[in-house]
C-alpha cells in the first residue's frame, strides 16, 4: 500500500496538462471547485496517484460538468457544491475512513449521463463479474439497450475523446432539438426519465414523441436495473449510488 504523500508528490502530475486540454477544447466543460481533504482521502482509498487523470480530477476538482451537464464526471466536491454533483467517493460508496480491504467491486463508476447511462472503469476480473472488456477499460451501461459496452479505451484516452468532441457522435440518435436548455436546469443528482422508455421500439422510432421528466438519478438507475431483471434476469450490477 502506498501512503498519501507518495500518491500526491509526483514529478509529473496530470492536472496541469489536463487544464491545458480543458482550455483548448470546444466542448463546454465546467470545472467545479473541489475539497482538498476529500480529494486526498479518495486518492488514498483508490491507491491512484496524481500522475493519472483520474487522480488529478479527484484531487483537484469537484467534478466536471460536460455539455451543460449532459455528462457528469465525478470528483471531490465541497459541501457547497455537493448538491450540484455528488462526489466519486459517494457514488462508489467508499468507506468514510481508509479501509485497505475495500475494492470497487466489478468496476469504479466515474461518470453518469443525464439519460441514466453509466461510465465505469473495469475491475480486475471482468469475466467473473459478467462484464465485457479488459481490466482498466472504460465500459458504458447504455439505457437504450440495457447492457454494458466496452469502449476500447482507458480512462485518460476516454477523457481525451470526450474533450475532442466524441460525445456528439456517441449520442447522435439520443439528442433532440432543445436538449441543452432542458438539461442545463438539472442538477447532478437528477436525470431524465423517458416515456416510452429509451429501450422501447417507440422511442427508437421517434425520440421526439417521447415525454420527458426530471427524476432523481437513483430512481432512473433503479428503473434500468428493474428492467434488466424483468427482461432477461441479468443483473447489470453496481451502477453507482445516486
Amino acid at each position: 500500500m502506498r501512503e498519501v504523500d507518495e500518491l500526491l508528490n509526483v514529478d509529473d502530475p496530470a492536472w496541469p496538462l489536463l487544464l491545458q486540454e480543458l482550455s483548448g477544447t470546444d466542448v463546454p466543460v465546467e470545472v467545479l471547485p473541489g475539497d482538498a481533504e476529500t480529494g486526498r482521502a479518495s486518492l488514498l482509498q483508490l491507491q491512484v496517484s496524481a500522475r493519472s487523470n483520474l487522480g488529478g480530477i479527484v484531487l483537484n476538482s469537484g467534478g466536471l460538468l460536460v455539455d451543460s451537464g449532459w455528462l457528469r464526471i465525478f470528483g471531490s466536491p465541497g459541501a457547497a457544491h455537493a448538491e450540484r454533483l455528488p462526489g466519486l467517493a459517494e457514488i462508489n460508496a467508499m468507506p468514510s475512513t481508509f479501509d485497505p480491504a475495500w475494492r470497487p467491486g466489478a468496476g469504479l463508476v466515474v461518470a453518469h449521463d443525464v439519460l441514466g447511462g453509466v461510465f465505469a472503469l473495469n475491475g480486475g476480473n471482468p469475466r467473473e463479474a459478467g462484464r465485457p472488456g479488459e481490466p482498466g477499460e472504460i465500459l458504458y451501461f447504455a439505457p437504450d439497450s440495457l447492457g454494458w459496452e466496452a469502449l476500447g479505451a482507458g480512462h485518460s484516452a476516454w477523457l481525451s475523446w470526450i474533450l475532442s468532441g466524441g460525445l456528439q457522435e456517441f449520442y447522435g440518435g439520443l439528442r433532440w432539438d432543445g436538449w441543452r436548455s432542458e438539461v442545463s436546469v438539472l442538477n447532478g443528482r437528477q436525470g431524465l426519465s423517458f416515456f416510452p422508455a429509451l429501450w422501447s421500439a417507440e422511442a427508437r422510432q421517434d425520440l421526439l414523441a417521447t415525454r420527458r421528466r426530471a427524476v432523481p438519478m437513483a430512481e432512473l438507475l433503479g428503473l434500468s436495473r428493474d428492467s434488466c431483471l424483468q427482461f432477461d434476469g441479468a443483473d447489470p450490477g453496481f451502477l453507482g449510488v445516486a
